[in-house]
């Protein structure tokens, strides 16, 4: 049987209370172990190596679904920012969109796609204008946000 949670950009897993949680699929477009500038260790080891724009999935395969992409837009190639978190590329729209059309895709009916967002260089209202759905609700008060669609 599916794993039910596929989370398509999990990075380092920073925000999970069990780092591994076996009901989700991590999945990340890298793998990575580096010693960060402060002495920290920083890992990113992914179940699957895949790309959120073209998710290895059938459709409806998910209940749920985890999107949380890149979201510098200015930081350099070997930056501790950009190893942490990943640097969205000149065509970050295109890329946003088709990501979370692709999340869409692979969950199931009345399921939900959770989003995450730190605005520190995009606004969440630019973000917001290149879906084609908006969301049910999230929080609006912080840089960052955490926001749930369902797939209807």
């Amino acid at each position: 049987m599916c794993k039910p949670i596929l989370d398509v950009c999990c990075g380092s897993r920073m925000f999970y209370f069990d780092k591994n949680n076996p009901d989700v699929v991590f999945m990340d477009c890298r793998k990575l172990e580096e010693k960060l500038c402060d002495g920290r260790k920083l890992e990113i080891k992914p179940d699957i190596i895949g790309d959120f724009r073209n998710i290895p999935f059938k459709d409806e395969t998910f209940n749920m679904v985890i999107y949380d992409p890149p979201h510098l837009i200015r930081a350099g190639d070997k930056s501790w920012l950009a190893l942490k978190y990943g640097k969205l590329s000149s065509n970050w729209k295109e890329d946003l969109t088709q990501g979370f059309n692709e999340c869409m895709r692979v969950l199931r009916k009345h399921g939900t796609l959770v989003f995450k967002w730190n605005e520190e260089q995009i606004s969440l209202k630019e973000i917001l204008s290149i879906f084609p759905q908006q969301p049910v609700l999230g929080n609006k008060r912080s840089k960052t946000h955490w926001l749930v669609f369902m797939k209807m």
